[in-house]
Parts: C-alpha cells; structure tokens; sequence
C-alpha cells in the first residue's frame, strides 16, 4: 500500500537521489547535460532544499513500505491568490504507472481544498511527456512562460490548472 508522509530535512538526500534518478530520464533529451547538472546541483542542495521549506513549500514522500517512491513539493497561496502550486513531482522511474503520481496530486489537491484553495496549478516543460499525464489529471494548460536561469539557461515551460 502506497501512503503520503511529511517530508523533513532528514529526508532531503532521499529527495535529492530520486531527482537525481528520474530528471536524466526525464529531461535527457530536452535539456543539454550541462543544463541538467547545473539545475540539478542549483535546485537540490541542501542549502536550497532547506530554503524552500522557508518559503512556504511543504514537501510530501510517497512510500510503500520503507521504500520512498517519489516526492512533491507544494505551497499554499500561491501569488497571494486562492491556489496551491506544485513546485515538484517526481516519481521513481520503476515506479512509474503503479498510480504513485495521482496519489500525491490526489492528496496536495485534498489538502488544498481544506486550505481553501479553488486552483492547482504547476509548471511543466514545454516537451515533457508528462503533460499527457497532467492532462488526465484533469489539468489543462493556461499560459506559456519562459524563465531564465543563470548562464543563460532557459525554463520553457506550459502552466497548467486545474480547479478544485
């Protein structure tokens, strides 16, 4: 049985390996090697991880049993609007399709609502197979951005919505 837990700073090289596992899959063939590494190295250190639960950001674990399959990351309020934002979501590349994915939406959209949120909303690549994913979730795509990172490194992603 998959369950969600409250992630903690104890958990933070947990989170960090499964990143570490599922973006080179994941954006491998979007992003250049040295793009990867360097969003990888800026977004999963200890000292960013620490910083975005500083900034509001909940961080969930899904396990089964003592195995952590996959991670989200969450934040209330989200541009002092009535929505929550995920941030993150990833999922182990072996535990992809066992529905690990739509039970951490599942539950940061039962918690948004108990929080008063009308709107999920997330960013996703612009190429990322995911989308397709998200579109099940019954999330549809409303803006298109594009954010530049540090060495010129660029963010092309679609936002999505879905309402609670």
């Amino acid at each position: 049985m998959i369950t969600v837990f409250q992630a903690t700073a104890a958990d933070f090289a947990t989170i960090r390996a499964i990143a570490y596992e599922t973006w080179p899959i994941a954006y491998g063939q979007i992003l250049s090697k040295a793009q990867l590494e360097y969003m990888l190295g800026a977004f999963y250190n200890d000292k960013a991880l620490a910083e975005s639960v500083t900034k509001e950001h909940h961080f969930i674990l899904a396990k089964e049993g003592n195995q952590t399959l996959g991670f989200a990351s969450f934040e209330w309020d989200y541009n002092n609007q009535k929505q929550t934002k995920i941030h993150k979501i990833y999922i182990l590349p072996s535990a992809q399709g066992k529905g690990v994915g739509k039970i951490l939406i599942d539950y940061v959209a039962s918690e948004a609502q108990k929080h008063g949120s009308d709107v999920l909303c997330l960013n996703v690549n612009r190429f990322n197979k995911a989308i397709e994913f998200y579109k099940k979730m019954k999330f549809s795509i409303s803006d298109e951005v594009t954010i530049e990172l540090e060495h010129g490194y660029l963010m092309e992603d679609y936002v999505m919505e879905r309402k609670l």
